[in-house]
């Protein structure tokens, strides 16, 4: 499969769309313009962006773009480590979507700009890695109600670049990341704890490799959502 063309992200879909799920995507002019007003953090790649009714990535592919040219003035010359940056910045953007056809569309403009900026093909492993990550990222699932499409806690992968290619992740559940993430602006007596004593992963994986990493999009591995492990 050849990396498909980035698929046109309109306003609007149908009037039926519309009036069933309130669906209108929001133009990329004041998107540009409202990613302008947190300019360092949507340039910064490790820096961790939630779309919570992403469509097809009117908001979270601009901000790869952004991601992205940050990695090509930083590690301009250093082939290896622009090919792991860049897969960092697909991992740093997270998406929840409640239509099936939105979230395949919205993957797959991801994917397309992340294979386009690296020249790479779906047989390369960092590819297939972008897509196990982006399986983890953008859920199809209802941000409101914390749920995924078939009706579980909708569970988000955090990954962390530790060097040298290998990668660390830890799962978390959607419903105590926004419960907890209010503690230190509702209650300033917890500001001085660290995000470790906050954010308790539900579980912890060995770090991994890119090509574990594709490895696990050859298989078709979806991780269970249910129970601790480590």
């Amino acid at each position: 499969m050849v990396p498909c063309a980035l698929l046109p992200m309109k306003l609007i879909k149908s009037r039926q769309r519309v009036a069933d799920h309130g669906e209108v995507f929001t133009p990329l002019w004041l998107v540009e313009a409202m990613l302008d007003l947190v300019k360092d953090e949507s340039e910064r790649i490790d820096a961790r962006f939630l779309e919570p009714a992403c469509g097809s990535g009117n908001f979270i592919v601009p901000v790869l773009q952004r991601k992205l040219a940050t990695v090509q003035r930083t590690f301009d010359g250093t082939e290896c480590e622009k090919r792991y940056y860049s897969l960092q910045s697909i991992m740093s953007i997270y998406g929840i979507e409640l239509l099936a056809d939105n979230i395949t569309e919205c993957r797959a403009n991801m994917l397309h700009v992340f294979a386009d900026f690296l020249n790479i093909e779906p047989s390369d492993a960092l590819y297939r890695a972008a897509v196990y990550v982006l399986s983890q990222n953008i859920i199809h699932g209802d941000a409101l109600k914390m749920l995924t499409h078939d009706g579980q806690p909708i569970v988000f992968a955090e990954w962390d670049y530790l060097g040298k290619g290998t990668f660390q992740r830890r799962d978390f559940h959607f419903n105590e990341l926004a419960r907890t993430s209010t503690i230190t602006t509702q209650l300033p007596l917890f500001a001085h704890l660290s995000r470790q004593h906050i954010f308790t992963p539900i579980r912890t994986y060995p770090p991994m490799t890119v090509d574990d990493l594709a490895a696990c999009a050859d298989q078709g591995t979806t991780v269970s959502t249910a129970g601790e492990g480590t």
